[in-house]
This record gives C-alpha cells, sequence and structure tokens, in this order.
C-alpha cells in the first residue's frame, strides 16, 4: 500500500537530537520512497532510502535547477516564479553550466592539496584549544572551537580578510540557521552578497595567493566569480562548524564510543565517517523530474518535485546494521553526507582535513570534556535550518 508523509516535520523527538525526526523514519520503515503532498497542492515525492536517494542523485534526468524548484516543503509559495540561480551559484544549476562553474575549482581541492593543509589546520585547532584553556574551566564550545577553525581556514584558502569574518559569520548564520523572517533574511543574504562583490574587486585590483585570485586568469566574470565565493564560503563554513559542535555533543552522549576513540588514535578518519553518517548534517535536498522515471517502482512524472532525505538514507537499515547506532567502529561506509553525483561536496577533503584534526586534538587536550548543562538544555537548530547543529554548546572540564 502506498504511504503518504502529509507534512513535513518541524522537530525532532524530544531526547533524540542526533536522530532524523521520528515521522521521517517511520515513512523510511513503509518503505523507500512516500507520496508527499505539497502545502500549496502539488503532489510530490518523498525518498527515504538509500539505495533511492543514491540513484536519483547519479541521474541527469532529474533536475537541480532553481527556477524548477516551485514547491516548498512547508510553505505555500503561490504562484510566486521561482528565478534561476544567480551567476556562480552552481549547486542550484545542472550541466552544462554546473560544469562550468565546477571544473576550475575542483583542482583546488584535491585529497593531496587538503592534505597539504593539514599543518596548519593543526596550529590553528592549537590556538583555539589554548585560549579555551587560558579562559576556562568552561566554554561554549560553538564560539570558542566549532565556528573558528573552519572559518579561519576557509578565510584563508578564498582569501577573505580575516578580520571580516565576524559579520559575513553572522550573515551566512542568518541565511542558513532558518530562525530569521524573509527580511531579515533578505537583508543578510543581500549584504554577503555586497561584501563579495567588493572582496572580488579588490582581488582584480590586487590579486593575491588564493583561490579567488587564481580564478581571476578565466573567463569568469566578476558577478560570476562573486557567487562561487558565496558557494564556497557558506558551505565551507556552516557544515564543518555543525559537525564539529554536534559531533562532540553526539561523542558526549555516547562515552564508551568516545573512551574508544580516545584510546585508540587510529579510529579517528572512521569515527569522522561515522560522525558524518550518523548526524548527516545537511539533511534534506530537493530535485525535479525533467521527464518521466520510474523510480522504486513508482513513476515519478516530469515536472515533478522529489524531496531526499538524506538523515533516514544514511540511517536505512537495509543499507547500515544497527543504523540508529553510533559507532566509531563502523566498518560499512558509504554514507551520503557529502552527497553522490555531479554535485557532491566539492569541499569533502577539507571538512575531513579539518574534523580528522579538530576532534581529537579536542578530546586529548579535555580529557575530562563534559557538557556544563543538561543535555535536553542545549540548544538545538530549529528544523527548519538548511544546515542542523546546536546553536550553542556549553562544557567544562577540570583545571
Amino acid at each position: 500500500m502506498e504511504h503518504t508523509v502529509t507534512t513535513m516535520p518541524t522537530a525532532r523527538q524530544s531526547g533524540c537530537p542526533f536522530d532524523p525526526p521520528k515521522e521521517l523514519i517511520e515513512a523510511r520503515e513503509h518503505g523507500p520512497i512516500s507520496r508527499y503532498p505539497f502545502p500549496d497542492g502539488h503532489q510530490g515525492w518523498l525518498v527515504t532510502g538509500y539505495d533511492l536517494v543514491r540513484s536519483v542523485l547519479a541521474d541527469p534526468r532529474f533536475s537541480s535547477r532553481k527556477e524548477f524548484m516551485r514547491h516548498h516543503p512547508t510553505i505555500d509559495m503561490g504562484d510566486f516564479e521561482v528565478p534561476p540561480a544567480p551567476p556562480g551559484e552552481f549547486l542550484l544549476m545542472d550541466d552544462p553550466e554546473h560544469s562550468r562553474y565546477r571544473k576550475p575549482l575542483v583542482g583546488k581541492f584535491t585529497v593531496r592539496r587538503m592534505r597539504l593543509l593539514t599543518e596548519r589546520v593543526e596550529q590553528v585547532t592549537a590556538e583555539h584549544l589554548d585560549a579555551m584553556e587560558k579562559a576556562g574551566p568552561s566554554a561554549d564550545l560553538v564560539t570558542a572551537f566549532a565556528k573558528p577553525i573552519p572559518a579561519i581556514v576557509i578565510c584563508e584558502l578564498l582569501g577573505v580578510p580575516y578580520e571580516d569574518r565576524g559579520s559575513f559569520q553572522d550573515n551566512i548564520d542568518k541565511f542558513l540557521g532558518g530562525e530569521v523572517g524573509d527580511e531579515e533574511l533578505i537583508a543578510a543574504y543581500t549584504a554577503t552578497q555586497q561584501y563579495l562583490a567588493e572582496l572580488v574587486a579588490a582581488k582584480r585590483a590586487h590579486p593575491t595567493d588564493d583561490v579567488l585570485s587564481d580564478l581571476l586568469d578565466s573567463d569568469l566574470t566578476d558577478e560570476e566569480l562573486q557567487g562561487m565565493a558565496l558557494i564556497l564560503l557558506s558551505a565551507g563554513f556552516d557544515t564543518t562548524a555543525n559537525m564539529l559542535a554536534l559531533g562532540t555533543f553526539a561523542l558526549l552522549q555516547n562515552p564508551e564510543q568516545l573512551a574508544a576513540l580516545r584510546a585508540d588514535p587510529t579510529l579517528t578518519d572512521g569515527a569522522v565517517e561515522e560522525l558524518m553518517r550518523y548526524l548527516t548534517v545537511a539533511k534534506m535536498f530537493m530535485r525535479t523530474a525533467l521527464e518521466d522515471v520510474e523510480l522504486g517502482g513508482r513513476t515519478i512524472k516530469a515536472g515533478t518535485t522529489v524531496i531526499l532525505s538524506y538523515n533516514t538514507a544514511n540511517r536505512d537499515p537495509e543499507r547500515f546494521t544497527d543504523p540508529h547506532t553510533l559507532n566509531v567502529r563502523r566498518q560499512d561506509g558509504g554514507h551520503l553526507a557529502f552527497g553522490h553525483g555531479i554535485h557532491q561536496c566539492l569541499g569533502q577533503q577539507l571538512a575531513r582535513v579539518e574534523m580528522r584534526v579538530a576532534f581529537p586534538a579536542l578530546l586529548n587536550r579535555f580529557p575530562t570534556l563534559r557538557l556544563a548543562v543538561p543535555a535536553e538544555e542545549v540548544a538545538l537548530r530549529p528544523e527548519a535550518a538548511d544546515i542542523y547543529g546546536v546553536k550553542s554548546l556549553p562544557v567544562t572540564w577540570d583545571a
């Protein structure tokens, strides 16, 4: 029997901050694909199974183009015409436009290049742990550790003056955090665009040794470079910051896994992959069928919007053993936290380097690290946020 999910959940189950919303887990239990009536009446689909999410992501018959995203999962948009993505914002484009922007960047984010950054990431991490220790024995891990490390690294890679980080961090938080009204969100987005326009102009006048300056020799316009910088800056900052904070929270709530990781440093790489699977902070994306497509025994009609639930795909019991358990020794990898196909996360190797350095450094520096408040009092980002995480994480340790 065909299952229907009638509304998108707005919150997680009490006491389960790391699990996908109960309604989505239940949908997956009914099958890997469910009907989803959008608030505007559009009849779409919700895909919760690993294999089907992965197949949609690899299928060029499903489009990422922004102008096709006419139906919002939780808001009735009426007859609002969605404009195409601004120049350079390649996440919301299909090939060939998507490849035109992504291709010049691929060589900047290779495994080898990102590994060469390890020493700098170690230095940045150590500086922030020193500052935490000096100011301690308590801290908000989000502001003291999780945000500044990826912010400094992505600023240096792109050539963004680090002293400017405060304003753009706040603005990125606003347009990805799911907690401000439309007016404030648009203002934050516009301010970030304005800042990046000025930055690109400054690079044109005085190129420096960074990714943005490297791209000046191409045929890309200033407006295109600005859009590309926005994608890199927001993705390179927000996702890793939330993974570092939420990942620490998850480890503190799973002391046996934390103890195993502390005792055996060789588990670090696998633990990072497992935390990404278990938490899946970039939890949901959408695609639009360009033609009729058979998917999981259903016909997805051309023009239909499909919601892809990454977090239930990464908890799919047909793909992962005991999927709702955090297991730093897990062997069945292959999560979808970075997506799949042509839109797979460009900065995934950078994120891995940052997490592989930051988690063990934090845990080794503070062997008695623990929450400073009851777990249920930790402030979570709302389910409406593009990237899930914690707003603050009060921690303490023995001085």
